[in-house]
């Protein structure tokens, strides 16, 4: 059932990458639930178990071709894509003296190249409607930092500047750019931290909890709304205070 003043609204096309599981997976449900038509990309070859209203397509941000392929299909199928959040993302932690070439590369490539190329594909769409929303799931570890994911803070840290980029590039024609900002939040990598080490983290965030995937859904479904259209290149922390003054 459609909230109130999420009745007249016609759907929208949007597509979240890295949404098969956790905070993806989590933004496409809320997007659904409003009446969009929902598309979730995922490298996986096994299609994830969704309703019939979110659909889903093999894709690997980091290979434009494949990407390539996913967006002409589903502009072929549905239409332009008129909100796109780049949420594929990779860890691979190491201190930096422990860190392989090939796990900074990899990371890298996934976190920021993946969405700089999802962005660059999408922009494309959006030029010819003349309106679109970016929305890049960044992290608190991206302003406030985190020993042992340097190569994972600097690719959330570079978000910001890309999304400040496309904000100033795009913005002429009504196409914004934001960054999500989440800190811990109740996920199958955080289900993996012991009881301790959970409390510990607990008891350094304000809130004094970490966030449900839900929460941070919400805040990407307000920067595609109506309400948020002169809101760009801008960064929206939902850490439960965690990075106060970062």
């Amino acid at each position: 059932m459609c909230a109130v003043g999420e009745i007249a609204r016609q759907p929208r096309v949007v597509l979240v990458t890295g949404g098969n599981r956790g905070i993806g997976a989590a933004i496409a449900t809320r997007f659904a639930a409003a009446g969009d038509r929902v598309v979730i990309g995922h490298r996986t070859n096994v299609a994830p178990d969704f309703s019939a209203e979110i659909i889903s397509v093999n894709m690997d941000v980091t290979d434009p071709s494949s990407l390539d392929d996913a967006f002409s299909t589903i502009e072929r199928e549905l239409g332009p894509i008129e909100v796109l959040v780049a949420n594929a993302g990779i860890t691979k932690d190491n201190l930096i003296l422990r860190m392989s070439d090939d796990d900074f590369d990899e990371v890298s490539a996934t976190n920021f190249g993946g969405a700089f190329k999802t962005a660059k594909r999408g922009a494309k769409g959006m030029l010819k409607l003349k309106r679109g929303r970016l929305i890049f799931i960044g992290s608190v570890v991206g302003l406030l930092g985190s020993a042992g994911q340097s190569n994972y803070a600097a690719t959330k840290s570079a978000l910001i500047g890309l999304a400040r980029s496309l904000a100033r590039e795009l913005g002429s024609r009504s196409i914004t750019a934001n960054v999500i900002a989440p800190g811990f939040v109740e996920t199958d990598m955080t289900d993996a931290l012991s009881d301790e080490r959970k409390g510990e983290i607990a008891a350094a965030i304000p809130l004094g909890r970490f966030a449900a995937p839900s929460e941070i859904a919400d805040v990407a479904f307000f920067l595609a709304s109506p309400e948020a259209s002169y809101i760009t290149g801008a960064v929206i922390p939902v850490d439960g205070g965690l990075g106060m003054g970062h």
